[in-house]
């Protein structure tokens, strides 16, 4: 049945039953071998003492063999078995229990405590070897009942039904050597009812999971209850007055022989534990300062090793890395190509480093490499690495080019290792401003402008509040009778303890930290404030305004501007927002939206700078704009003589621009006039307005004012008109010029000027310049 049963499983748990099929076989051979040895010795008991005897000693063979085959089944079960020493583990805990259950029992039977009286077997020698094997099984038992995890409902009945298979074979040679029917007759019926409990044990799941470790939380209560169990026991029986014969010191031996080695194996668990949580430590100390990707040392590794120089005092060099233009890779190639570079990267890095240099991925595209050497010798190392990583990348779907930028710095005496890590920082900044792919070493001057930045980004948020702001305008005259027509309102800081803070200097940083909106929110209502006021003085004058690209693309800042102009009653047209080329080259489509929109309010759109940037001819063409404003680079190339006349001058770029701005309809401003000189080639170039040094710097609103009133003055001398040219469409975009009858007199001097180059047409200066100047004239 049990051979049978054992079918139903698979693996360990089935070789586990066959074995305990096979110490069930053996304990129901003994139990035959016993009972029909006492049927042929029924007629005369006593005569074969002998008999009874060798008998005894066969079923008590019997018995150890079948108990060694109950334990070696009941360790090899799931849920229990293990590696080899886990087994010998289970096994010194079985022997420990069961050395101790044999020494109690032992001091129960013998003198002077003899529990069974006259029926204590005490002629069969053998029935201490199967006694002793029956206090094994016991034992393992009880050490495999209480090492395995729930459920162990199985485990339990197998435990149980061996124990009873094993001490009905002990009963059976116990009553064959010293005679006792009941005895037998009990042990007959011990047997087969142990055997039928491990069959019913086979219909339940086998116990899943490893045994319960012992290192830590086991093995004290093994070796503390049997001992303590043997130490009351011998108490007992010395207080009895009783004789410790050779089988029981035997039995102390056992039980002190297994508590060692139990301890000893004990220690090599622990040896073995503390081994394997070093190597863990080791481990997931290496991960948590490893990179994953790169295999590089990550920003906590680093940090660890710069530490360690710091306390060792070694001269150290710290290279920051960071590859210029990575995160176009992620946007056009996507994340696995962007991972597989980076991979490539820390492969290069580590095969161009020298022993003892340890490379290290801060994050993103940013590596670092830290190197016990010095300056010169960094550099050169530097210089390497710029050009291996500068190599092209070689990925599934095509080549990947990218360039890096390296900032070095070196450890000083005092410098700590944040200070180290900062002035790398800044080399590295410093390197990408000024152009990238390139090395950089650490100056402390990097140290003083990240100061003032810092500074400046403080003090700038609080700068409209303390009221530090404030606005200068750059007149815009009209050329060569240099009478304002115009001014451009300029942002300029005076701050109380760092004194007049440069426009290049605040203003990049305003964009940079997302301040920009608020301080052209406030320059567009201070410059419609201050044009309000001047047209209730009586100057019909325009304002124009510099926007930044952020401010541009903003979805709100057409209402903006609407509401400004609402709010100081200004009317649209006297407004100029002037745009730079840069923020042409960024997103046209949406460029040309805004513009578009704030040309429906009837602002009108000045391209600055032009010439020094990035326009084409095909963008003028569909920019919604009405200004040109001429770059001074463009004004200042300048040829001389014109017509073989040395006294004019002549500047072919302004030409050009003005030829072409007359072709789109567009008004020309030339910016940078400096001096007579250039004045005179722009005017030659048919260009009517001008902006620079001769006309005036940045002057506060009531020196403009003044100047507004001088040239409006009775004795102010006249300004010519001249003829007029306009071109665009009635949708705010350009088109094809169209001339129109002169309405002044053609004798007036500016048109002598004009007369000069009678193919050159001349602008429309009431599309730039009020309706009122324009009667003056």
């Amino acid at each position: 049945m049990l051979v049978w049963s054992a079918r139903r499983h698979s693996g360990a748990s089935r070789r586990a039953r066959l074995v305990l099929a096979a110490g069930a076989g053996v304990a129901a051979a003994s139990l035959v071998v016993g009972l029909v040895g006492l049927v042929a010795m029924v007629p005369d008991w006593s005569a074969y003492r002998e008999q009874r005897v060798t008998l005894a000693g066969v079923v008590s063979i019997g018995v150890v063999l079948s108990g060694v085959l109950f334990s070696v089944g009941l360790l090899r079960m799931p849920g229990l078995a293990g590696d080899t020493r886990t087994v010998a583990r289970h096994l010194l805990d079985a022997v420990v229990v069961g050395a101790a259950l044999w020494f109690v029992g032992w001091v129960l039977l013998s003198e002077p405590t003899r529990i069974l009286g006259a029926a204590t077997p005490t002629t069969c020698t053998a029935i201490l070897l199967a006694s002793v094997a029956v206090a094994i099984v016991v034992g393992v038992a009880v050490v495999a009942v209480l090492r395995t995890a729930r459920p162990r409902r199985g485990l339990i009945l197998t435990g149980a039904g061996i124990v009873t298979t094993a001490v009905g074979g002990l009963g059976v040679a116990t009553g064959v050597c010293q005679p006792g029917t009941a005895m037998v007759l009990a042990s007959t019926v011990a047997v087969p009812v142990g055997v039928l409990v491990l069959v019913w044990a086979v219909r339940f799941p086998d116990t899943p999971g490893e045994p319960h470790g012992d290192v830590i939380r086991r093995g004290t209560a093994y070796a503390f209850l049997p001992m303590l169990g043997m130490a009351a026991s011998a108490v007992y029986h010395l207080l009895l007055e009783g004789r410790f014969t050779a089988p029981g010191i035997a039995a102390g031996i056992a039980e002190g022989f297994a508590l060692v080695a139990r301890q000893y194996v004990a220690l090599l668990d622990v040896r073995a534990y503390a081994h394997r949580l070093a190597e863990s430590e080791a481990h997931y100390r290496d991960l948590a300062h490893t990179d994953a990707l790169t295999g590089l040392a990550n920003r906590r590794g680093l940090l660890e090793e710069l530490r360690r120089v710091h306390q060792r005092d070694v001269p150290v060099v710290l290279l920051a890395l960071d590859l210029d233009g990575f995160k176009y890779v992620n946007d056009m190639r996507g994340h696995d190509v962007g991972d597989a570079v980076l991979g490539d990267v820390g492969a290069r890095l580590r095969q161009n480093l020298r022993p003892g240099d340890l490379a290290a991925r801060l994050g993103g595209d940013e590596f670092a490499v830290l190197m016990r050497t010095g300056p010169a010798e960094a550099q050169r190392a530097a210089d390497r690495l710029l050009g291996v990583l500068c190599r092209p990348y070689e990925q599934g779907d095509g080549i990947v080019f990218l360039s890096v930028s390296i900032g070095i710095a070196r450890r000083t005496g005092g410098s700590d290792v944040p200070t180290l890590l900062r002035n790398a920082d800044l080399a590295l900044r410093y390197a990408k401003q000024r152009g990238k792919n390139r090395v950089e070493q650490y100056d402390i001057a990097y140290d003083q402008l990240l100061r003032r930045r810092t500074t400046l980004e403080h003090e700038l948020r609080g700068a409209v509040e303390r009221g530090e702001l404030h606005l200068v305008f750059q007149p815009v005259a009209e050329i060569p009778a240099v009478r304002p027509v115009g001014a451009e309102a300029l942002l300029r800081w005076t701050h109380p303890r760092l004194g007049k803070v440069r426009p290049d200097e605040f203003i990049p940083l305003a964009e940079e930290c997302g301040m920009i909106a608020t301080l052209g929110s406030w320059v567009l209502h201070q410059a419609c404030h201050q044009l309000a006021l001047w047209r209730a003085a009586g100057h019909d004058v325009w304002v124009s305004v510099n926007v930044s690209p952020r401010e541009l693309h903003a979805p709100e800042y057409v209402e903006q501007v609407a509401e400004a102009l609402r709010a100081h009653r200004v009317p649209s047209q006297r407004l100029v927002l002037e745009v730079t080329e840069h923020t042409v080259a960024t997103d046209l489509d949406e460029l040309i939206k805004r513009l578009r929109a704030l040309r429906a309010i009837g602002v009108r759109i000045a391209l600055d700078d032009f010439g020094a940037g990035y326009s084409s001819l095909g963008q003028l063409r569909h920019l919604p704009i009405d200004i040109l404003k001429i770059d001074h680079s463009l004004v200042a190339e300048q040829k001389s003589p014109v017509d073989g006349r040395p006294d004019r001058v002549f500047a072919p770029y302004v030409d050009v621009v003005m030829r072409l701005g007359h072709q789109l309809g567009l008004q020309v401003i030339a910016e940078g006039v400096t001096n007579q000189t250039e004045m005179a080639a722009v005017v030659e170039a048919g260009c009517r307005f001008g902006q620079g040094q001769l006309f005036g710097w940045g002057v506060p609103a009531e020196h403009l004012e003044a100047l507004l009133e001088s040239a409006t003055s009775p004795g102010a001398r006249a300004v010519p008109a001249v003829p007029r040219q306009i071109g665009g469409r009635a949708d705010g975009g350009v088109g094809a010029p169209v001339n129109r009858t002169p309405d002044a007199d053609p004798a007036q001097s500016s048109h002598e000027v004009d007369q000069r180059n009678p193919t050159r047409g001349d602008q429309d200066v009431r599309s730039v310049d009020s309706a009122r100047e324009m009667r003056q004239a």
